[in-house]
């Protein structure tokens, strides 16, 4: 488990996150929700490890994030940030690639054809793997970014080290259609059912209803909510988190429609 407790960061006289408080458990798909400027980007880049707390602690596993080796760290969490920004020409397949360089030197590296090819499959971008990077579009390019963060953390079936994974996302829908936002976090739950931990910014609240099993509400840099889906996904939680009036039904298969 990752957990989070006390984390404030500061920019000057401002706190970007106050006392914010978040886990993300093995298993499951954790969805931070909060409206613009709310410091979603950097509580997951706290959680991510890129960027220390000027109060609080981060716990990886039990361990401080901090105390943990790069490499090791690179080994077992991925992130997908908003913006991936590459300069070089290479291929999707290479990018793709770059999320096998923390396995070097490693036994799993033997496995780095199968995890790219899979990644690739899993993230819908297979059949432009020989293309250039950069003359993909910005959907196409989020998705080989995704598909970078899958080969990072991808091991095969019966794999026997039992270490937990986590995939930390950062508006991994933000720049696609409306099939590749399922297809995104159909895949973020396939892995969660496989055992890795998924951390998803997302401001699409039905998309966050239908696919998360915890969700933290973020206001002004504080976690004003969180739990599992069914007790944060309230009309007044939501309601206070965005300051507008929110309306939660429940549809005939069950599952919720928020109306803002």
């Amino acid at each position: 488990m990752i957990r989070a407790s006390g984390i404030s960061v500061l920019a000057g006289q401002r706190r970007l996150l106050d006392g914010a408080d978040l886990c993300v458990r093995p298993g499951r798909v954790t969805a931070l929700i909060g409206p613009n400027g709310a410091g979603k980007s950097t509580l997951i880049s706290v959680l991510a490890g890129e960027r220390r707390p000027d109060e609080g602690d981060v716990r990886f596993d039990d361990a401080p994030l901090g105390s943990m080796a790069p490499l090791r760290l690179a080994r077992r969490r991925a992130v997908l940030l908003q913006d991936s920004a590459l300069d070089f020409a290479f291929t999707a397949e290479e990018v793709i690639e770059l999320g096998r360089l923390p396995h070097s030197g490693d036994e799993a590296q033997l496995f780095d054809a199968r995890a790219i090819s899979e990644a690739a499959r899993l993230a819908g971008v297979a059949p432009f793997l020989s293309r250039s990077y950069q003359t993909l579009s910005g959907g196409e390019k989020q998705r080989v970014q995704f598909a970078r963060a899958i080969a990072q953390i991808w091991r095969p079936e019966g794999d026997a080290r039992g270490e937990s994974r986590y995939l930390i996302l950062d508006e991994p829908t933000s720049a696609l259609d409306l099939r590749h936002q399922r297809l995104v976090l159909d895949v973020a739950r396939l892995l969660a059912d496989q055992g890795v931990g998924v951390l998803a910014a997302i401001h699409d609240l039905n998309l966050a209803s239908a696919y998360a099993d915890d969700v933290a509400l973020l206001k002004n840099g504080r976690v004003i909510a969180s739990g599992e889906a069914d007790e944060v996904f309230t009309a007044p939680a939501l309601g206070a988190c965005f300051d507008v009036e929110v309306e939660v039904l429940k549809r005939a298969n069950g599952q919720r429609a928020i109306l803002v």
